[in-house]
């Protein structure tokens, strides 16, 4: 039986926070955006652009690692790429803005 696919983003955004519902898992999310953010100015800034594909290495290092160890889940970037790095950065901007853990207790409560 396959997974029904997610259509809107509204609906992904819920599943994403679910699927990132412990602390630890959002924090080496968190972590692995940033370093991938970091890298990526100082390879822009210091004209190695052959290596800004480490940014990304770096970024889900981190974040598979927290899936596959931590919450046991699969990655949602395998069927959702372009979503799950969209959500990877709104969620850093959540938690950076005090916001993350009430966005999973509204969609826990769901």
């Amino acid at each position: 039986m396959t997974e029904a696919r997610i259509d809107n983003y509204s609906d992904f955004w819920d599943f994403y926070v679910l699927e990132h519902s412990k602390p630890l898992t959002r924090y080496f999310h968190f972590v692995g955006t940033l370093l991938g953010m970091v890298l990526l100015v100082w390879f822009v800034g210091s004209g190695r652009f052959l290596l800004i594909p480490l940014c990304f290495v770096v970024g889900y290092a981190f974040a598979w690692f927290s899936h596959f160890l931590i919450e046991k889940n699969r990655p949602a970037t395998f069927k959702y790429p372009l979503w799950s790095f969209v959500s990877d950065y709104k969620m850093a901007w959540m938690m950076m803005t005090g916001r993350m853990n009430s966005e999973v207790e509204r969609v826990m409560s769901r």
